[in-house]
């Protein structure tokens, strides 16, 4: 999480006020993935006993830890990198994906609840889950593994308020 002052696909009079990605426990299971992936890839590659086709077999194999790599490893590091979640004085906005890009943004005049929860792993590694109500069609948005989140949801709720009162200016 980090403060930032871009002003890419911002409207006028709109600031970017946090940028996070979520949190760094949701790479941890393909980490130890590859990790045992590398380490059964050489195990077998030592005990394997010198046969008439061995490279062949050793091509096999770096082919098989190749796809488990890139499959359980690779692409959940490239969502994870590739998700963001933007509070801006104006909305929240939400981008995603890998290859072809998806955004959804919610306008801070239309959310009427922000809470959170943390169990108790999300304590100890400071994330939980952020409930956003909103009023519409959509009602209710859950992000998970949301680094800090008590400290988002006050930031959130802080920037609902002054939205309310910014538009409530407006219309005196």
């Amino acid at each position: 999480m980090w403060f930032m002052s871009s002003t890419a696909g911002l409207v006028g009079g709109e600031r970017l006020i946090m940028r996070l990605h979520p949190h760094w426990k949701t790479v941890l299971r393909p980490l130890l993935i590859l990790a045992a992936t590398v380490v059964a890839l050489l195990a077998v590659l030592i005990v394997l006993p010198s046969v008439h086709d061995g490279a062949l077999v050793r091509l096999a194999l770096g082919a098989v830890a190749l796809v488990i790599i890139v499959a359980f490893t690779a692409v959940p590091l490239l969502r994870w990198r590739t998700t963001s979640y933007e509070l801006t004085t104006r909305r929240l906005r939400l981008r995603t994906g890998i290859l072809t890009r998806r955004g959804r943004d919610f306008p801070l005049m239309r959310i009427s609840d922000v809470s959170f929860a943390q169990g108790p792993l999300d304590r100890l590694l400071a994330c939980g889950r952020l409930v956003v109500e909103s009023m519409g069609e959509h009602g209710q948005l859950v992000l998970t593994e949301i680094p800090h989140v008590q400290r988002v949801q006050s930031v959130l709720f802080q920037l609902v308020e002054d939205e309310q009162q910014r538009l409530a200016r407006e219309q005196q």
